[in-house]
């Protein structure tokens, strides 16, 4: 059955800080059905997961992803199609910062999965598309909105109604990609060390930045300043800035937890 097959791996950096997700199917890592769940599966393990503080999503393919399984969709009844994408898009929902590095193509309904991701580093083989008009269809799973949100409706009008692709340095000077590294290896390098980076800072300031600028981007600037501003004043409450304010003026690093 088309519908199955293919895994998203869960593991853990030694100290249980940083959550990795790995796709897991092939050489051009074909998005089953299946693991479409999955992402949603695993995130909600890392959610639950106190310890976590920063997700990281790659793929073992020589691929990022290649896109969906797009034969299994046919085996799909319509009405099972009402929620597409929630499953996929679970990095955007989850108060931890979710880095994706992506190698080779990141298309479809990898692409979109990609673009709910907080940050995204790359490689110059890195591709992004969203294909789906040449099979008579459209992003389903997110990619119109986020796509044209990051990078102007233009640029999203042209790239997706005519399925053409986005090189790495387009994606780089676009802002879909903060950094271009030279191969995997180098990606993988930096991915884990702005991971790590990221794991010191305080858990509650990450998740309200996430949170503020998630919701601020999509209101009127007023309503965005405002909820920047009452985020600001309830951080100010929190032990983890009572330790950085000391740390600062002890000239230490500080150890936050999250409270």
């Amino acid at each position: 059955m088309a519908l199955k097959g293919g895994e998203v791996l869960l593991d853990h950096s030694e100290d249980g800080r940083i959550a990795y997700l790995t796709l897991s199917h092939g050489k051009f890592t074909v998005v089953t059905w299946e693991m479409r769940q999955l992402v949603a599966d695993r995130f909600a393990e890392i959610d639950a997961d106190p310890q976590v503080r920063v997700v990281v999503v790659k793929s073992d393919g020589e691929h990022f992803t290649s896109g969906g399984d797009i034969a299994g969709f046919m085996e799909v009844d319509p009405i099972d199609f009402t929620d597409l994408g929630h499953n996929v898009t679970a990095p955007a929902r989850s108060a931890k910062p979710v880095i994706a590095a992506i190698d080779g193509y990141c298309f479809g309904v990898g692409c979109e999965m990609a673009l709910s991701c907080d940050i995204r580093l790359g490689t110059p083989r890195t591709q992004f598309a969203l294909p789906e008009m040449n099979l008579g269809m459209i992003p389903g799973s997110g990619g119109t909105q986020r796509l044209s949100r990051l990078i102007g409706l233009s640029r999203a009008k042209f790239h997706i109604m005519t399925a053409t692709r986005i090189q790495s340095q387009q994606a780089l000077d676009w802002g879909i990609l903060a950094e271009v590294h030279e191969d995997r290896a180098s990606l993988y390098a930096a991915t884990d060390a702005l991971a790590a980076k990221m794991a010191n800072f305080s858990p509650a300031a990450q998740r309200t930045a996430k949170e503020v600028l998630d919701k601020g981007i999509d209101g009127p600037l007023y309503t965005g300043i405002d909820l920047e501003r009452k985020a600001y004043a309830m951080l100010r409450s929190t032990q983890d800035f009572a330790e950085g304010v000391k740390a600062f003026g002890e000239k230490r690093k500080p150890e936050f937890t999250g409270r």
